[in-house]
C-alpha cells in the first residue's frame, strides 16, 4: 500500500510567494526507502501558474538528445567518462564557440569560454572566488529573485540601483558606484528576467567604460540572449569588453534542457584564471564532461539549431496568445510585450497590491510571481510577472480567465 500525496504551498505574508510541490511518499512498512519526487516547481494537475519560469516539460527534447547520445556512444570513446579539463570540454567550447559565433553575429573564441553547471553554479562560483563577505554588489531593481538568494547565501550587501524601459539608468547607476564602491554589478542585459526589457548598445558601452573607471566586475546574465521573437538584441557585454571586467554568462537550460545543468562563463582568458585555477576544478577538473560530449553531439548534428528555432516559434505564439489574453481579460494591467525572453511583466494601473490578488488567485486554482519577490529594496508590490513557456496556448488563455474571475470576486 501506498500513500500519494500532494502539497499546495502559497504564502502571501510579506513577499513569499511558494510555487506548488508534488510529494510522492512510499510506506517505510512495506521495506521500500521513501520516495520523494520534486522539481524545482511541480504543478498540481489543474493548477494553472502562471508564475512557473520553466520550459514546459513536452518542450524537452528528449529525442534530440537521444540521437545525440547514440552519436557519441558510437564513437566508442571512453574519454567522455574520466574527469575534463579545468576549462570544460574541448571539443564542446569549439562546437559552442563556432555556434554562439553564427547566433551573435560576432567571432567568439574557444580559448574565451568556461563550462560551467549551469548560471546558477557560475555566480555561486564567482561569488566564492570574486567576493568576500561583507562586500558590496549592486543589482538592478527588479532582479531575478534567485540570483539574489545566492548573493545573499555569500552574506553580500545587495544594493539596487533602478531600470527604464531600456534597463539600467547609466546615471543612477554611476551615483551608487560612486556611493558604495561595488565588488561587481550583476545585470541581466537581454530579455531581463522579470521585466523583459533590453539594454541598448550605447548603455553597455557605458556600463562597460564604467567598469574600466572603477574597477568593478559586470556580470551579464544573458541566458535569453538566443531567444528573441521580434527584434534581435545587441550583441553579449563581452562584446563591449576592452578591458577585461565583463563575465557573460549562458545556459542551455533555456535553449536545450535544464537537467543537463550545463552552461558557460564567456570572458577574456585573464579574467577565466582565477576560475581555471580555483579549488574546484582543480579537484574535479571540468565541469559536466559527459553531458558536455551529449551536446557537443547535439551541436555538430545540427540539432541544438533545430530546437533553438522550435522553442523560438512556440514562445513567440505563446506569448501573443497570453499578451492578448491579459489586454482583453485584465485590462487593468499595464505591461510592454517582450521582444524575447520567458516573461511578462505587469503593474495593476490602479495600485492594486499583488500579493492580496494573489491570495484570492489560489481559491481560482491559479498562479503568478508578485513582483516583490524581485526586489533587494522591499518595494515593487504593485508588479506581477508571467511566464508564458511553460503551459500551451489553451491553458494561457485558461489561466488569464481564472486571474480576471478571482480579481472580480476579490472586488
Amino acid at each position: 500500500m501506498h500513500q500519494h500525496g500532494w502539497c499546495l504551498i502559497f504564502q502571501v505574508l510579506g513577499q513569499e510567494y511558494y510555487s506548488q510541490i508534488w510529494l510522492t511518499v512510499s510506506n517505510e512498512m512495506e521495506g521500500e526507502m521513501p520516495k520523494l519526487k520534486i522539481t524545482q516547481a511541480s504543478v498540481p494537475e489543474g493548477v494553472i501558474d502562471l508564475g512557473v519560469g520553466q520550459p514546459q516539460v513536452d518542450l524537452l527534447p528528449l529525442k534530440i538528445l537521444k540521437t545525440a547520445a547514440e552519436y557519441q556512444f558510437h564513437q566508442a570513446d571512453a574519454n567522455i567518462l574520466q574527469y575534463g579539463m579545468q576549462q570544460g570540454d574541448a571539443n564542446l567550447r569549439c562546437v559552442l564557440a563556432n555556434f554562439l559565433g553564427q547566433e551573435y553575429g560576432v567571432p567568439v573564441d574557444q580559448g574565451s569560454l568556461l563550462i560551467t553547471a549551469g548560471v546558477s553554479q557560475a555566480l555561486d562560483l564567482i561569488c566564492s572566488l570574486m567576493t568576500r563577505p561583507g562586500d558590496t554588489i549592486i543589482v538592478e531593481e527588479p532582479s531575478y529573485f534567485l540570483a539574489l538568494r545566492i548573493f545573499g547565501d555569500h552574506h553580500l550587501n545587495i544594493v539596487g540601483t533602478p531600470m527604464d524601459e531600456y534597463g539600467l539608468i547609466i546615471s543612477a547607476l554611476e551615483d551608487n558606484i560612486k556611493k558604495f564602491n561595488p565588488k561587481l554589478v550583476y545585470t541581466m542585459p537581454v530579455f531581463h528576467n522579470p521585466t523583459g526589457v533590453t539594454l541598448p548598445a550605447d548603455r553597455r558601452a557605458d556600463l562597460a567604460r564604467l567598469s574600466e573607471r572603477h574597477d568593478f566586475l559586470v556580470v551579464a546574465d544573458e541566458v535569453y540572449q538566443l531567444l528573441a521573437y521580434t527584434n534581435e538584441p545587441p550583441p553579449p557585454m563581452t562584446t563591449f569588453d576592452t578591458a577585461g571586467h565583463v563575465i557573460s554568462l549562458g545556459s542551455f537550460s533555456k535553449i536545450l534542457a535544464p537537467g543537463l545543468r550545463l552552461g558557460w562563463m564567456h570572458a577574456h582568458r585573464e579574467v577565466l584564471e582565477p576560475f581555471l585555477m580555483c579549488g574546484l576544478l582543480d579537484s574535479g577538473g571540468g565541469l559536466n564532461p559527459f553531458n558536455s560530449s551529449i551536446v557537443s553531439s547535439a551541436i555538430e548534428l545540427g540539432l541544438q539549431k533545430e530546437n533553438l528555432l522550435h522553442l523560438k516559434d512556440v514562445y513567440r505564439t505563446r506569448r501573443d496568445i497570453l499578451s492578448r489574453a491579459l489586454r482583453a481579460q485584465i485590462p487593468v494591467l499595464d505591461f510592454r510585450v517582450p521582444d524575447g525572453g520567458f516573461f511578462i511583466w505587469a503593474r495593476f494601473k490602479d495600485e492594486t497590491e499583488a500579493a492580496a490578488v494573489l491570495a484570492s488567485a489560489v481559491r481560482y486554482d491559479v498562479g503568478f510571481q508578485p513582483g516583490s519577490r524581485f526586489s533587494s529594496m522591499n518595494g515593487l508590490n504593485t508588479y506581477l510577472r508571467f511566464c508564458f513557456t511553460y503551459y500551451d496556448s489553451g491553458d494561457l488563455v485558461e489561466g488569464v480567465q481564472r486571474l480576471a474571475r478571482a480579481m472580480d470576486a476579490a472586488g
